[in-house]
């Protein structure tokens, strides 16, 4: 009897890790990697989402009319910040070049909760905030994304990475909560704080899986902790002389032209409607939990099933197919009630499918196009889109045209984005 209650006692104790590898897609080995991972990508977004309500106010405070030149002095520090970082990634190991971007990012934030209660200059605090959270974002999860490319497989990637975004998508979920709960009780720079200490619990799981990824490869060549070497501008070069990374450029261009264009249309929108600067950080807190809940509940039931069943195709097809019928949506009934839905949409759209599959495109290019290239895709050709349609916008429709006939203009663009979703699944599979 003793020898089949211990015998049962460790069935127990051994199916259970076996339960959670088959609901997560993972395998036993797998599951503390993907754990701290998780936590990782929890705590990144729900730092960054505490803040991204605040910067959608500082683009109002900060004045819309200046806004393209707000996305404009994004670009250009984007392009300062890409040869900066292709030069650390050169010289630095993974796991210092990781600690070093989040402690820069840290003590900028302890900045900027001395600016803000200073109150000196508050428009040009607001503008820089702006600028520096908008670099910024994109520049954090880069750099994530990065890291899961270098410590998993292709083969991982496609089983792994829609669990590890739904972290992220918990992480966006909480952190508009935080932010809209301290409001009521504490002023707007304390919230600086607040995400500082989110993002130095990132490094208490950069630093678990550095050393998960360090024991692997004591069984794998290359070494793939050290540093990468090579030129500061190599990002570019490696970009810019491969086809398959030109199409994701394609393909990223395309989202950000029309994601940027969403977003102006929006805030004006919504500064029409409510003059308190309360009333509309709530507002913004609010459409961000909403598509943190509806990211997560498609990560953790849909986004695994769907690459599985159809490859990376349907998630790369979504954006493109559900953005033809938002902007003719659009362009037949612009209201600020159909801009809400469908941005909402589109930003489940692309946490929650677009964007894992994206990831998995780079786990078949080298480690410097993981790092470099990847970087300045995500960076400064992300960017480059929002200044070019943020001047765009105004340039054509001081000339005459309307919101309406920009939205039809917007289909056929939707057709080639769509085009460029279905050639990059099948290069990617190819190689």
């Amino acid at each position: 009897m003793h020898l089949i209650h211990c015998g049962s006692m460790d069935e127990l104790r051994f199916s259970r890790p076996q339960r959670w590898a088959d609901f997560l897609g993972a395998k036993p080995d797998e599951l503390l990697p993907l754990a701290w991972a998780f936590a990782y990508f929890f705590c990144l977004l729900c730092g960054y989402s505490i803040l991204r309500p605040v910067r959608d106010e500082m683009a109002i405070e900060g004045g819309l009319k200046h806004l393209p030149w707000m996305m404009t002095a994004t670009f250009l520090a984007m392009l300062a910040a890409t040869p900066l970082f292709g030069w650390l990634s050169a010289r630095c190991s993974r796991h210092r070049l990781l600690v070093t971007v989040y402690g820069f990012i840290i003590a900028n934030l302890f900045s900027y909760y001395l600016l803000m209660t200073s109150h000196l200059y508050p428009e040009w605090v607001a503008r820089s905030f702006f600028v520096w959270l908008s670099v910024i974002n994109l520049v954090i999860v880069s750099v994530f994304w990065s890291f899961m490319a270098d410590l998993f497989t292709t083969e991982q990637g496609a089983r792994l990475f829609g669990v590890i975004a739904a972290g992220g998508s918990s992480g966006a979920l909480v952190g508009p909560l935080i932010t809209t709960g301290l409001t009521f009780v504490f002023p707007v720079p304390v919230l600086m704080l607040v995400s500082a200490g989110f993002l130095f619990l990132c490094l208490g799981c950069i630093y678990r899986l550095e050393r998960w990824g360090r024991e692997r490869s004591e069984h794998h060549q290359p070494r793939p902790g050290d540093p990468l070497q090579g030129s500061f501008l190599a990002g570019i070069r490696l970009t810019l002389s491969s086809p398959y990374l030109m199409m994701i450029c394609g393909y990223l261009a395309c989202l950000t032209m029309t994601a940027t264009f969403l977003y102006l249309e929006q805030t004006r929108l919504v500064s029409e409607y409510f003059d308190q600067p309360e009333a509309r950080t709530r507002l913004f807190s609010s459409l961000d939990f909403a598509t943190g809940l509806l990211t997560w509940v498609t990560q953790v039931f849909l986004t695994q099933r769907v690459i599985r069943r159809f490859g990376l195709v349907a998630p790369l097809l979504f954006l493109p197919l559900i953005s033809v019928v938002g902007f003719l949506g659009i362009a037949l009934w612009p209201t600020l009630a159909l801009y809400v839905v469908f941005s909402v949409m589109r930003r489940v759209g692309e946490y929650a499918l677009s964007k894992p599959a994206r990831e998995v495109l780079f786990t078949v290019v080298s480690r410097e196009e993981k790092y470099k290239a990847k970087n300045f895709i995500d960076t400064a050709i992300s960017r480059g889109g929002d200044a070019s349609t943020g001047w765009l916008v105004t340039g054509v429709k001081a000339l005459g045209a309307t919101t309406v006939q920009i939205a039809w203009a917007l289909v056929p663009m939707m057709l080639i984005w769509a085009w460029l979703a279905t050639v990059l699944a099948r290069q990617k599979d190819r190689r």
